[in-house]
């Protein structure tokens, strides 16, 4: 079993800005790599090498090890995201987001984390120090810190990379420990179960996925049907121009509600019954407050008023062409 354990470096002001020097140049230099990789449609770690790997080391001057793991960096990134396009994390193929994703090429920020090997960061644990490659050569005993218990973790199960990043303006390193899995215990006295979060209920004969996602959709739209469109209630929608204004007239059954409250239903975060924002917690009730701004964008008007015997009849007037 992999755990991912952080510590907090400590380094001297000079040895902060060497690392932020190379930290900055390697990711400039995926950023351009990813450019390669987006042009010339190379996504393959041994294929970019071809592209990218001589140009890297002599442009950024990264050494071997650090320009491999560039391009590998910027290969990972091209495979996590066709796995969320193939999922469908970033909407459907026309949706603007998924465009916009697929659009252009990955850039890495200026202080995106950085993978290391044992090659380029030795660990002297005991003396909780260790030795990191740079744009200016090997810096040597940068301290750290960690909690006892991760101390211990790092000591016994280190294993392969780890990251290099700075975040909040300070620096840390993500070390990976491989963690022996436990001894099955093949006569539990009870169970204990744990949801881990749904992403594909299930699969139809026709290839078609049943998300959580689109499930929850589906949920939220029956009870908003449900709560404003009670057993025995209607809907009614009537269109019609009048002296060129085209006139929408949306009418339904539902609970009374107080006067007053009908012109606060047209503001963000409102419901016909009670408010639901609080300082404390956040609620829904966007429905008439979108309707509010596109009308208003149209030069439209927007009346909303209350039926004595329970619902509301919401009127869109919009003024046709000149």
């Amino acid at each position: 079993m992999k755990l991912v354990v952080q510590v907090k470096l400590l380094p001297t002001p000079l040895q902060a800005a060497v690392l932020e020097a190379t930290l900055h140049a390697c990711n400039e230099a995926a950023t351009w790599a990813s450019e390669i990789a987006f042009t010339k449609d190379v996504k393959r770690n041994f294929a970019l090498r071809e592209h990218t790997y001589a140009e890297i080391k002599q442009r950024w001057g990264l050494g071997a090890q650090a320009a491999q793991h560039v391009i590998k960096k910027t290969c990972d990134a091209y495979t996590t995201l066709k796995a969320n396009l193939k999922a469908g994390n970033l909407g459907k193929p026309w949706s603007k987001r998924y465009r916009r994703a697929t659009g252009k090429p990955i850039a890495f920020r200026p202080q995106g984390a950085q993978p290391y090997d044992d090659r380029m960061l030795p660990w002297q644990i005991p003396q909780r120090t260790v030795s990191i490659w740079t744009l200016h050569g090997r810096v040597k005993s940068v301290a750290f810190t960690a909690a006892p218990e991760h101390l211990a973790r790092l000591a016994l199960y280190r294993k392969g990379e780890s990251d290099l990043l700075y975040r909040d303006g300070m620096w840390f390193l993500n070390a990976t420990c491989e963690i022996p899995e436990a001894e099955q215990n093949t006569t539990p006295n009870g169970f204990l179960g744990i949801d881990l979060g749904i992403v594909n209920i299930a699969t139809t004969s026709d290839g078609e996925i049943m998300t959580g996602r689109a499930l929850n959709r589906g949920r939220l739209r029956e009870r908003a049907l449900r709560t404003n469109l009670p057993t025995g209630g209607t809907v009614t929608v009537h269109t019609e121009t009048v002296h060129g204004t085209s006139v929408l007239r949306v009418e339904n059954t539902g609970i009374p509600l107080p006067p007053h409250l009908v012109p606060t239903l047209t503001e963000p975060f409102q419901r016909g019954t009670a408010r639901v924002r609080t300082d404390d917690h956040a609620g829904v009730g966007l429905g008439l407050a979108i309707v509010h701004s596109i009308v208003r964008a149209h030069d439209g008007t927007l009346d909303v008023t209350a039926r004595p015997t329970g619902g509301l009849v919401v009127t869109v007037r919009l003024p046709g062409p000149p």
